[in-house]
């Protein structure tokens, strides 16, 4: 008969003994265990990131949707503390959702995020995710996460397959994201494409991102698109910006579309081709090739001017 080890579970404090600068640095660096739990492709933003006189411990981006995702983790059972200020900082940030992260849960907690869950149906999700240590005999410890709250219908959506337009897009972009970890390597930690028509990657900043996109009319878009969460401010940058229009463009070399959305939230600027996802493979490719080209012109004319817009 085959020996087999116990798992045996590892007190979290003995791995992390302070939340702040132990556990929260960590999760930044290990956020793919966290995603690959609750089935949600994150990038980190930013840690430590400012909501009026308080501090959020993380913020990620949802690369599926582009949206702020903020993180509150603790040592310890939760309190309502630390889920009055998650819920805080989902409403400062205009979050998609809310991860409440902890080493122990009070069923309050738990019945408090479920009822949030049946309230706020998709627009707003909320977890509620146990993070624990465990080893067999001598070995390394490992972390494990188990989610304990999560949204309605979650995992039928998570387990759903694409089909038609939806599945070319999902390919096109994959192929499209392996292209982009060669010719630009490090700017996203994203791992596949998804069933949808556009794909974002991080500006260095939260509110601010890269995209390629199919529009209207047969048209391939890329883009800086321009969402601080704050409609006055997305339009005061973009007015920024615009003033500057010659000499970006210079930079850029070449025209670009200034859009400034006065009936949305959101503002862009971008530059469009000819293209449909229902085009062959070849033009497929060309048009992926073409659109990390813009890319990394948007990139390199934008990037330093993001980072030092004030914060």
């Amino acid at each position: 008969m085959p020996k087999l080890g116990t798992l045996e579970k590892v007190d979290p404090r003995t791995i992390w003994p302070d939340e702040a600068s132990g556990f929260t640095p960590w999760l930044v660096e290990n956020i793919r265990l966290l995603s690959d739990a609750i089935g949600m492709d994150l990038e980190v933003d930013e840690s430590e990131a400012a909501v009026g006189g308080f501090r959020v411990d993380i913020v990620c981006k949802d690369l599926a949707t582009g949206r702020p995702v903020v993180i509150e983790n603790m040592l310890g059972p939760t309190d309502h503390d630390h889920l009055g200020k998650l819920l805080t900082y989902a409403a400062g940030w205009g979050a998609r959702a809310a991860i409440l992260v902890g080493t122990e849960f009070r069923d309050e907690h738990l019945k408090a995020l479920e009822w949030l869950n049946e309230l706020s149906g998709e627009e707003h999700l909320f977890f509620a995710v146990r993070a624990g240590v465990v080893k067999i005999g001598d070995s390394l410890p490992a972390p494990e996460f188990d989610p304990l709250v999560q949204p309605n219908e979650w995992q039928k959506e998570m387990r759903s397959q694409p089909s038609g337009k939806a599945k070319a897009y999902e390919e096109f972009f994959t192929r499209l994201l392996g292209k982009v970890k060669r010719r630009l390597p490090g700017l996203t930690s994203a791992t596949k494409g998804l069933p949808q028509n556009w794909m974002n990657f991080p500006a260095g900043r939260t509110g601010f991102a890269y995209g390629v996109s199919f529009a209207r009319g047969s048209r391939l878009r890329a883009e800086v698109f321009i969402d601080v969460g704050d409609a006055a401010k997305n339009k005061a940058v973009f007015d920024g910006f615009l003033a500057e229009k010659q000499s970006i463009e210079g930079e850029f070399g070449q025209e670009l579309s200034w859009e400034r959305l006065d009936e949305k939230r959101a503002s862009r600027i971008a530059v469009y081709e000819e293209g449909s996802i229902d085009a062959g493979i070849e033009i497929l490719d060309k048009l992926a090739d073409n659109a990390i080209t813009l890319l990394g012109q948007f990139i390199k004319t934008f990037k330093h001017r993001i980072a030092a817009l004030p914060r």
